[in-house]
């Protein structure tokens, strides 16, 4: 299974916005995470149109999750930013060559769909098992439990960086 490099920055955004007071803009996101603004700013926009979080506008605007962290899953983010398109499509080629199967032959998916079609269904099971809520737990316990507070003092400062 292989993911867009969007998927683990959105990650980490969702991650960081639960230690966050404020909306936090896409661009103090992207400084916190030394990566470019625009290329930040449109994961966040895919978060947006899934509804995970929300884009408040104005000079105290910025981006807020929607729902509690222990609501979102690795699964939902995931979904937002590559899709919820499944990692295998079978095109039947059992069908095909000199030797194919008759397509009324064929009444179950072949081997190979009914095994990546399981793969992938055990693959989403286990993103959507996990939440933002669980690995935020994980950041305390492999980080310390001032290691969010602190990036949420440092979101919430980047605020008296706007011009008023």
């Amino acid at each position: 299974m292989k993911l867009s490099g969007g998927v683990e920055w959105a990650l980490h955004c969702c991650v960081v916005l639960t230690a966050a007071g404020d909306p936090v803009p896409a661009a103090r996101l992207a400084a916190l995470h030394d990566v470019s603004p625009s290329y930040l700013a449109k994961q966040m926009q895919a978060l947006s149109r899934a509804g995970l979080v929300h884009s408040i506008q104005g000079k105290t605007g910025g981006y807020v999750l929607t729902r509690k962290p222990e609501e979102v899953s690795l699964l939902d983010v995931v979904q937002a930013v590559d899709g919820a398109s499944p990692a295998f499509v079978c095109t039947e080629i059992r069908q095909r060559g000199p030797l194919g199967t008759p397509p009324e032959q064929c009444a179950k998916r072949c081997p190979i769909a009914r095994a990546m079609g399981a793969a992938d269904a055990a693959w989403r099971a286990s993103l959507a098992a996990v939440t933002i809520a669980d690995l935020a737990a994980s950041v305390e316990e492999d980080s310390g439990p001032e290691a969010l507070p602190r990036i949420g003092a440092w979101l919430n400062a980047g605020r008296d960086d706007r011009p008023h």
